[in-house]
């Protein structure tokens, strides 16, 4: 089965914002929630996840096992969202309607992982 194109663009994205996980986690880092324990190891598993979804996306087989798991790693990270939004010194100088902007493009971005969950592998 070929999988379809946007699929692959799909993957693209992830696997591109995995890799910035590692090429600049600082800017990671300054978005993760203080609450959360060990902020180097929680950018590291959410870049290796990005990659890692985003690589198997493209495998007809696995591709919806990858959907879902994309999903679950956008509400994992949801909190960062929230956050940005809150904290002055984690806003990284963007407008506050900006930051409002990305929680529902969160919710989005979890629509379009979704449309692939229902294909037949």
């Amino acid at each position: 089965m070929t999988l379809p194109w946007h699929l692959y663009a799909m993957a693209f994205v992830y696997i591109l914002a995995g890799l910035n996980h590692f090429r600049n986690p600082r800017l990671y880092l300054k978005i993760i929630p203080p609450y959360f324990p060990n902020p180097k190891l929680l950018n590291s598993i959410s870049g290796f996840a990005e990659i890692l979804l985003g690589i198997i996306l493209c495998i007809p087989v696995t591709s919806k096992l990858a959907a879902w798991g994309i999903i679950a790693l956008l509400l994992a990270i949801f909190p960062t969202h929230i956050y940005m939004y809150a904290n002055e010194k984690a806003r990284m100088g963007l407008p506050k309607w900006i930051l409002l902007l990305r929680i529902p493009l969160q919710f989005g971005l979890m629509y379009w992982a979704f449309q692939y969950t229902f294909f037949n592998n």
